[in-house]
């Protein structure tokens, strides 16, 4: 390999982590609009935006494993293919089912490449300053990327239809296809690395029968024997996951990496700061054009100051890890992240200027701790858990954004239906009480005034709603960090230079 073509593979490969990191939240801003032209109830909202980030976190653990036995070169080429495919199919769909099942190939391609990013930044970087600079650029797109994905599809809604969304992934793939199959090292993996199968289906399963539940139980009108039917299968495949992997003499999750505090305090930090940002921009993003009659890049540029303030924080905080500790960084960046998610919620009804300060708060602090996260974890594992590690992180992040929107989105839900009190004496259907989006489009078949009536009370409710999930979201950011704090009191990390880097 060519010395210049190593920054040639760290832009192929980080294009591709972008995509996978923005296509968790694009579709916030895009979703009032689909919701509108595709007449997608409450809960098929919550699974076009949730089953992506699901069906990734699942397939993680194992297609991670299947890179180490295949050689990495293979599955994000074929991963890439997959998600131009997958995003041509959610582009052109003609009803919300088509458009979860194309969010779901859109799952399986993201998670054939991720777990090859980080691999393939690691055989290619052998100096150990590029590879922690390489390593530093992987980090601020996993951190702000996601964040950025609200801005993207505001620009795009303003000109063009919501299926454009997707449809922008298609030049970068293809680019990034050609790019791979010339620059791209051949590893050749190791052909006797077991990979189980089963163990990944059976993750995937526990979580989607766990979030299944969750979501059923919000409903206008829950289906209590599905939500209890869900929720026991969904238990009793992660039970099956957890003793299939404790007996396993290669198992995709060695939990014993769980004993170390700092390790554990990592994947905690990994999960609680992307389940914030993902769940309060959803929110923020409908709050913002359902309530305050923002158009969709009006929100996107509005929620800007977060993703800008992450990828600032990425770098920063990587050069700060060294003197500091990730422990430190850790519960300074969650709990700075729940002041300035604390402090928007008493401007919020301010002037901008006052917005804008907290939002660049809470995305700093977003951005250190999950850059941090990624060092806690990555460098607090044995050397040769290095790719299982890698394995975790990934996870972590993926599955941080589908507990977000399945736990915060549930009180969005909840708290709305229970807010929502509809005017007396007009015959309006009850699934106004599912959700803003349904109200709004319940208004347009009404008489005047009594559509004047119910958008007025449904926007209160979901004002309501929406003080109530930052409410949850400021609790979590704040307890995990005071948690940490606890945890980790008195520990010092050692140089990051001492330990391995490596990733898979």
């Amino acid at each position: 390999m060519l010395p210049q073509n190593r920054w040639l593979i760290l832009a192929t490969v980080s294009s591709a982590l972008f995509l996978i990191v923005v296509d968790m939240t694009v579709l916030y801003t895009a979703l009032p609009r689909l919701t509108h032209d595709l007449g997608a109830t409450a809960s098929e909202k919550l699974w076009i935006v949730n089953a992506y980030a699901l069906v990734v976190a699942g397939l993680l653990p194992g297609l991670g494993t299947l890179g180490d036995r295949l050689g990495h070169k293979k599955p994000f080429i074929v991963g890439l293919a997959v998600f131009g495919i997958a995003s041509l199919i959610a582009a052109y769909a003609p009803t919300p089912a088509i458009l979860i099942g194309g969010r779901v190939l859109l799952a399986v391609g993201a998670a054939l490449m991720m777990p090859a990013t980080l691999s393939i930044i690691r055989l290619t970087f052998t100096d150990e300053r590029e590879r922690a600079l390489a390593i530093g650029v992987w980090a601020a797109i996993a951190s702000g990327g996601a964040a950025i994905g609200p801005v993207l599809g505001g620009f795009l809604l303003e000109y063009f239809w919501w299926g454009s969304v997707f449809l922008i992934n298609v030049p970068v793939v293809a680019m990034a296809l050609v790019l791979g199959f010339v620059v791209l090292p051949n590893n050749a993996g190791n052909p006797k690395h077991p990979w189980d199968a089963i163990g990944s289906l059976q993750i995937m399963v526990g979580l989607i029968g766990l979030a299944y539940a969750v979501k059923e139980t919000s409903k206008r009108e829950p289906s209590l024997e599905a939500g209890l039917a869900a929720a026991v299968i969904g238990a009793f495949a992660l039970f099956l996951f957890v003793r299939r992997q404790r007996r396993s003499p290669h198992p995709l999750i060695d939990f014993s990496l769980f004993r170390n505090a700092v390790f554990s305090s990592g994947v905690a930090a990994a999960l609680v700061a992307s389940a914030s940002i993902v769940g309060i921009e959803l929110v923020l993003s409908q709050q913002l054009q359902l309530v305050e009659d923002f158009s969709p890049l009006e929100a996107g540029v509005f929620i800007l100051p977060i993703p800008l303030a992450a990828f600032v924080a990425g770098p920063l905080t990587g050069t700060l890890l060294p003197r500091l500790g990730a422990e430190v960084v850790l519960r300074s960046g969650l709990i700075l992240a729940a002041l300035g998610l604390g402090g928007y919620l008493l401007v919020h009804e301010t002037g901008a200027l006052a917005q804008i300060v907290t939002l660049v708060v809470l995305g700093l602090g977003i951005g250190a701790s999950m850059t941090a996260a990624s060092s806690a974890i990555m460098f607090n594992a044995p050397p040769e858990r290095a790719g299982m590690a890698a394995s975790i992180e990934e996870v972590s992040f993926e599955l941080g954004g589908a507990i977000g929107i399945a736990v915060l989105g549930t009180v969005m839900s909840v708290v709305y239906t229970a807010f929502l009190v509809l005017p007396e004496g007009a015959a309006i259907p009850p699934m106004a009480r599912d959700s803003l989006d349904e109200a709004l489009l319940l208004a347009e078949k009404l008489p005047a005034d009594v559509a004047s009536e119910l958008v007025s009370r449904a926007r209160l409710a979901f004002e309501g709603a929406f003080t109530a999930v930052v409410m949850v979201a400021t609790a979590m950011l704040f307890v995990t960090g005071a948690a940490i704090w606890w945890l980790t009191a008195g520990r010092v990390s050692a140089p990051q230079g001492s330990r391995q880097a490596g990733h898979h």
